[in-house]
């Protein structure tokens, strides 16, 4: 592995503290105008890098090219691609990112707010972290770590692969997105522009992970329709849409379909909203699953809930809407093995060993490989997301552009033709 003259840590030190906060109740694409903000910060550098292609479009998306060095011509197209917004559950404005170098393993007091401690009683997995040079926030935000871990990673290897052009590795597409984290992060992707073949969200958490595996997904709205009248006659007439909306929330599994009951490989039914009025009520859930085929089932359970429910409210109605959102991306892996191998060659390459994992959630990834760009998610060095105790490591973070070039070049040499 060549040398690399990282820039890494000080490219996600000015990501961060850009807000990019996503809004699922906004309309817009992209959601919130601020995320452009960030995206134009990215071309600039990109074409300071020399990548003259380097534009964000109208919905909020980087587009740029990494020209290939190599003489075959047998070579795919392999896109890297990060998200530019941060999550709507914590706040992303005015992040105060703290680098604590050569952390000791001892608990962390984030200084804005004390009584968020991390700790690795709270989180054994910060034990890998000892020793690194640890990147918080501190304590009233989130960092943004997912995804400008990516976003930094990805700048990094492109400046490195621009300034190294004996590294022998075909075209390469960077992609920068959106909104990802309310569920619109590929809505707008122009896929022939893109023209990419394979690709490689770097999104993931642990060092070494390589995760092809997400939950299938779909959405779930419950429109109630009560029965309205004024409450000093409502006696034997009255059918309250909010406590009908009640009762079917009430009635959904206490010790199983659910995310605090379940793991692995369990999916649930979720629900993530409830508003209204005494006249009409509003109930959404999200519906997840490894298995696509049983999303159909939980989803039968939820309506058969809500059946059972207005059966004891006769002048009341309800509609049942199911939206898809995204499937597993294994089932589009599975039939390209060689971008997954690739990957794992790619992470051995660089002295570690390559952690197959499964996500209970989803990544651009998802929708992007039933696009046409069959894309696992690879690590990025992310870790205790969308809080206020998320954290990243400056190696962390070195490891993955060090893992980006080498993918890169393991597609080069893969390929025969010259």
């Amino acid at each position: 592995m060549p040398n690399i003259k990282h820039t890494v840590k000080d490219r996600f030190l000015r990501y961060v503290k850009i807000d990019t906060q996503s809004d699922p109740n906004s309309e817009t694409i992209p959601s919130t105008p601020k995320q452009k903000n960030l995206g134009k910060v990215l071309v600039e550098e990109l074409l300071e890098m020399g990548i003259t292609d380097a534009h964000l479009d109208e919905w909020g998306y980087v587009y740029a090219t990494i020209p290939a060095t190599t003489d075959k011509t047998d070579v795919p197209v392999i896109c890297f691609c990060s998200h530019i917004d941060t999550a709507p559950d914590c706040s992303g404005k005015n992040v105060r990112p703290i680098v604590h170098e050569q952390w000791d393993g001892s608990d962390i007091s984030l200084p804005d707010d004390p009584e968020i401690i991390i700790s690795t009683k709270k989180r054994p997995t910060l034990k890998d972290q000892i020793g690194k040079d640890l990147i918080t926030a501190s304590g009233t935000t989130l960092l943004g770590a997912d995804n400008k871990s990516g976003l930094a990673e990805i700048m990094d290897a492109a400046n490195h692969l621009i300034q190294h052009p004996e590294i022998k590795h075909g075209k390469i597409r960077l992609l920068f997105t959106p909104d990802e984290e309310i569920g619109r992060g590929v809505q707008k992707v122009d896929m022939k522009k893109l023209g990419a073949d394979f690709g490689y969200t770097v999104d993931g958490e642990k060092v070494g992970s390589l995760e092809n595996e997400t939950f299938s997904a779909d959405a779930v709205t419950i429109e109630i329709q009560g029965v309205s009248i004024h409450p000093g006659f409502a006696k034997g007439k009255m059918e309250h849409a909010i406590k009908i909306a009640s009762a079917i929330v009430d009635r959904l599994p206490k010790d199983r379909l659910s995310p605090e009951t379940t793991y692995g490989k369990q999916g649930f039914i979720h629900p993530t909203s409830i508003s209204g009025i005494l006249e009409n009520a509003t109930l959404k859930f999200i519906i997840r699953d490894f298995s696509t085929a049983k999303l159909n089932d939980h989803e039968a359970e939820l309506k058969k809930i809500m059946e059972a429910v207005l059966a004891e409210y006769p002048s009341s109605s309800a509609t049942f809407t199911v939206t898809e959102q995204y499937r597993n991306m294994k089932e589009i892996l599975d039939q390209h093995p060689q971008v997954v191998a690739n990957a794992a060659t790619a992470i051995k390459n660089i002295g570690l060993t390559p952690i197959p994992s499964s996500i209970r959630g989803g990544t651009d990834g998802s929708r992007l490989s039933f696009m046409g760009l069959p894309c696992p998610n690879v690590f990025a060095g992310e870790y205790a997301f969308h809080s206020k105790e998320e954290y990243t490591s400056v190696q962390d973070m070195e490891k993955a552009v060090e893992m980006i070039v080498e993918i890169a070049k393991v597609w080069e040499s893969a390929s025969t033709v010259a």
